[in-house]
C-alpha cells in the first residue's frame, strides 16, 4: 500500500427532509461507496430527518476519485427503495492537508467550495482548521430523487510513515 496517501474519515451527520417512501415515512441508511470500498451506516426507523453521527474510515490512495453517497429506504419484504443519490470530490480537501498550518488560528477557513453542477453541494462547504484538524462539513442535495439532503463531515487521518 505504498499509494496510500492517507485515510480519510468520513461523519455522516444527518439527512433532512428525506422522501417517503413507505406508507407515511422511510426507514433510511447511507451507503458510502469509493472505488471498491463500501460501508454503510445502521438503518434508522420511521423517519425521514435521521440522525446517525456513524463514523466511516476510507482508505484514499487517488484524490481525483469521487466518493459516492446512496441512501435507501429499508424494507423487510422487498427489495430497498431508491432515496437519492450524490457524489462529492475530496480532491480541494486532500490538497488542503498540504497547506502550512502551525500559524493558523483555530476556526480559519482554508478553502471555500460553492455549489455547482458538478457538486452536490445545497450551500458553500468551507475547509477549515478547527483544534488541530483539518474539517470540511458539506451538505449534500440528493439527486434523482423528489427532496432531501445529507449531511457530512470530512476529517483527514494522517498515516505514521
Amino acid at each position: 500500500m505504498d499509494d496510500l496517501l492517507g485515510l480519510l474519515r468520513i461523519k455522516v451527520k444527518r439527512g433532512i427532509g428525506l422522501a417517503i417512501r413507505d406508507f407515511r415515512s422511510s426507514d433510511p441508511y447511507v451507503v458510502i461507496r469509493l472505488g471498491d470500498q463500501k460501508m454503510k451506516t445502521g438503518i434508522i426507523d420511521k423517519n425521514l430527518n435521521p440522525v446517525w453521527n456513524e463514523d466511516m474510515t476510507l482508505s484514499i490512495t487517488n484524490p481525483d476519485v469521487q466518493v459516492d453517497l446512496r441512501v435507501f429506504d429499508h424494507d423487510t419484504f422487498t427489495r430497498d427503495d431508491d432515496m437519492g443519490d450524490a457524489g462529492f470530490d475530496i480532491k480541494p480537501f486532500v490538497e488542503a492537508q498540504k497547506m502550512k498550518t502551525d500559524t493558523l488560528q483555530n476556526g480559519a477557513v482554508l478553502k471555500k467550495i460553492q455549489p455547482s453542477d458538478s457538486n452536490c453541494l445545497s450551500e458553500e462547504s468551507c475547509i477549515t482548521w478547527i483544534n488541530g484538524k483539518i474539517i470540511q462539513n458539506l451538505l449534500l442535495k440528493l439527486r434523482n430523487v423528489e427532496c432531501g439532503e445529507i449531511e457530512v463531515e470530512l476529517q483527514w487521518i494522517e498515516i505514521p510513515k
